[in-house]
């Protein structure tokens, strides 16, 4: 985890590896889309939305667990072990922590590995964005484009300003799609494989599917202020899904993991087995002592 972060913190705000430089034609349209304003200024902002991805889950899984825990806890005639936070040789935890640990702390390596995937998306391709050229302003007649077939490949042909040029060419994969969706779809499996109450056949879905939606949204807002295009969102789409589907599946197992509450360990195993009776064999100390045990028998004539 720590590894994880440190590498998303890199490619977050350092320099450490160096956006590769794509060229553009001159008077492309793909590139030509207005500027409407910096990241904060977007329907969804990078602030609403890190903050969504981070603290919605936390609340769902820790809420969620928390409640079953509780309902198996107030229906079960526990014993003082099971009643225990830990015991004295540190060995046993409580199964509502231990269960809150490891799925939040598997969602939160996901989410920081889904940054990892994208930032190294955006560096090797260096893909440029639907306002490139806005922001860019390069000055077409200095770099002979008289003829609109011209390529321009050199990092110099911009003017504009160099921290708003170097985010213009981040812009595949869609992180904000990434994120979005890799949250949606860790939660709408955390809902379906977990809750199994009564009633809930009809509730699960519509919440799942709702989750669904939004991180939909999200991908179709970058695309509507042309802050994307719809490559860029459908990959982010593809690695947010990839990677909350590999660790739901390979590495928390579904959900299932151990039960809340410890139950007796099953004796089927042990009534299954006949069992194999092996003859006795009395010792001769053995067959002493009893000799002497008998009692007297006195024959009168």
């Amino acid at each position: 985890m720590a590894g994880t972060v440190m590498l998303a913190y890199y490619f977050e705000y350092t320099d450490t590896f160096n956006v590769h430089v794509q060229g553009f034609f001159c008077y492309e349209t793909a590139y030509t889309k207005p500027y409407l304003g910096p990241e904060d200024t977007s329907a969804i902002p990078p602030a609403l939305l890190y903050a969504v991805v981070t603290g919605v889950p936390t609340l769902l899984i820790t809420v969620t667990e928390t409640v079953l825990f509780l309902i198996q806890y107030t229906s079960k005639d526990l014993d003082s072990r099971e009643k225990t936070i830990i015991t004295g040789d540190c060995c046993y935890l409580n199964p509502l922590v231990r269960r809150n640990f490891r799925f939040l702390g598997v969602y939160m390596f996901g989410l920081f590995t889904t940054d990892i995937f994208v930032n190294a998306g955006q560096v090797v391709t260096g893909n440029l964005a639907p306002h490139f050229l806005t922001l860019c302003k390069p000055n077409y007649t200095a770099l002979g484009c008289q003829q609109a077939l011209r390529y321009i490949s050199h990092q110099e042909a911009c003017t504009g300003n160099e921290d708003d040029i170097l985010r213009a060419r981040k812009t595949f994969p869609s992180k904000e799609a990434a994120l979005s969706v890799y949250a949606a779809v860790y939660m709408a499996m955390y809902i379906t494989f977990t809750v199994k109450a009564k009633g809930t056949r009809l509730a699960k879905p519509v919440m799942s599917l709702g989750l669904m939606c939004l991180a939909f949204l999200t991908g179709i807002n970058r695309v509507a202020e042309y802050r994307n295009h719809w490559s860029d969102v459908i990959a982010g789409f593809i690695i947010g899904v990839a990677i909350a589907t590999f660790l739901v599946v390979c590495v928390v197992h579904n959900f299932k993991g151990k039960q809340l509450l410890n139950e007796d360990p099953p004796q089927d195993h042990l009534s299954s087995n006949p069992m194999v009776s092996s003859p006795r064999v009395e010792s001769p100390l053995e067959k002493y002592i009893a000799s002497q045990l008998k009692p007297n028998h006195v024959h009168f004539n």
